[in-house]
């Protein structure tokens, strides 16, 4: 089970019986106990995928963790959570702290708006903090101490994370099931929250041991950053400019700032690369082009609010998004080799030509449509988006 089980657990336990499963019997944890996973037909089945037809996809997702990893587990053993539970923002999101879902899910772990208010994160027309890995990680850690407190166990914790408190508690009263591999055996529950958490099940045994199941083990690269205090309406771009640091890098170490600059209204802290920060401070007291809110909207909206805009749609498997992906505590991965941020005169041409690729790859990776208009702020993939077949597409 994902529940219970003693400190140092053996790293599979068996799959539940047909009438139950470890969930009922007994007592249940403490948050503070391991993780153990159970191996079932359902849980193999996606380990078995996992490791052939999509091993690729989830090869990129581990080398993603490798940013990530230690702080999410720093962050769930900070709250007496297992630290395993990391490997729900692996499914949830592939380990990419920007992705946006088609429905308006954001992050790291994809929270929709209402729930990461909920628990404490900003979002609005200027900043969106589901978009920081550490931030978000906090509130996904509340969020799902919270569900564990009401279910009393993490996997129904985490389907009701994936499908929502309401959804679970509707299926256990009409199906009388009190565990999720019980209730994962009736119709009460969506399907995408039954193949939830034996994917999740299945990463976390990944994730234990890479090199076990034929993964490499990531290296990870890091760049440290320092914090200043920068005024409100800071363009990002001028600021660039004016101090020498690329737009991308201080996007990338910023991507909770949406529209590209700080607030308005009052100074803003602001990360920029380890050392740097004298010499941004000393670029700021250069003559600065008046910025205004109507001017910041003209500009063009950020690719989260685009995407949050959207009707609700199926949402593909690590839900990619159209923007840079974010930096993380005091190290962090400088990751801007998969995004181009769009400069002033860039075409879609200009920017396939310069990485090597086709016009009709970069508009079918970015769901461009051939006469669609690309503006400098725009943040374009230049990978791969994964489909919809690898996990479903439940948010919050």
């Amino acid at each position: 089970m994902i529940d219970g089980g003693a400190r140092a657990p053996s790293p599979i336990d068996h799959a539940p019986s047909a009438t139950g499963s470890s969930e009922d019997a007994g007592s249940h944890p403490s948050a503070s106990q391991a993780y153990p996973v159970v191996l079932n037909a359902q849980v193999q089945h996606f380990l078995d995928r996992f490791t052939r037809e999509r091993r690729e996809i989830v090869a990129m997702w581990l080398n993603r963790s490798s940013r990530y990893l230690g702080m999410i587990r720093e962050v769930l053993k900070s709250r007496g959570m297992p630290e395993d539970l990391a490997f729900t923002a692996m499914i949830e999101s592939g380990f990419n702290p920007v992705a946006v879902s088609r429905a308006g899910a954001v992050g790291l772990w994809q929270f929709m708006a209402t729930t990461a208010r909920r628990y404490g994160l900003r979002v609005d027309d200027w900043v969106d903090e589901r978009l920081d890995p550490e931030k978000s990680t906090f509130a996904a850690a509340a969020y799902l101490r919270d569900l564990y407190q009401q279910f009393g166990s993490w996997t129904l914790a985490q389907a009701a994370y994936n499908a929502g408190e309401n959804s679970v508690v509707r299926a256990m009263r009409a199906s009388g099931a009190n565990d999720f591999w019980a209730l994962s055996r009736t119709r009460f529950l969506p399907k995408e929250t039954k193949e939830f958490i034996p994917q999740i099940a299945a990463a976390t045994l990944i994730g234990r041991d890479p090199v076990q199941y034929g993964f490499p083990m990531a290296e990870t690269t890091v760049t440290s950053f320092e914090t200043i205090s920068v005024p409100p309406s800071t363009d990002l771009r001028w600021l660039a400019a004016t101090s020498g640091i690329s737009v991308d890098m201080l996007r990338s170490m910023n991507p909770t700032l949406v529209r590209g600059m700080t607030p308005p209204g009052r100074a803003h802290e602001l990360r920029v690369p380890l050392g740097t920060g004298p010499g941004v401070l000393a670029a700021l007291d250069a003559p600065r082009p008046r910025v205004t809110v109507a001017r910041a909207h003209a500009r063009g909206r950020s690719a989260v609010a685009r995407a949050a805009s959207k009707p609700a749609a199926p949402v593909a498997v690590a839900r990619e998004p159209r923007v840079v992906r974010a930096a993380r505590s005091q190290t962090t991965a400088a990751a801007t080799s998969d995004v181009h941020v769009v400069r002033p005169r860039d075409t879609v041409t200009s920017i396939a030509k310069q990485y090597g690729l086709s016009v009709g790859t970069v508009l079918r990776w970015n769901s461009l449509e051939k006469h669609d208009r690309i503006r400098p702020g725009d943040r374009l993939r230049l990978t791969e988006r994964q489909t919809s077949s690898d996990r479903p597409s439940g948010v919050r």
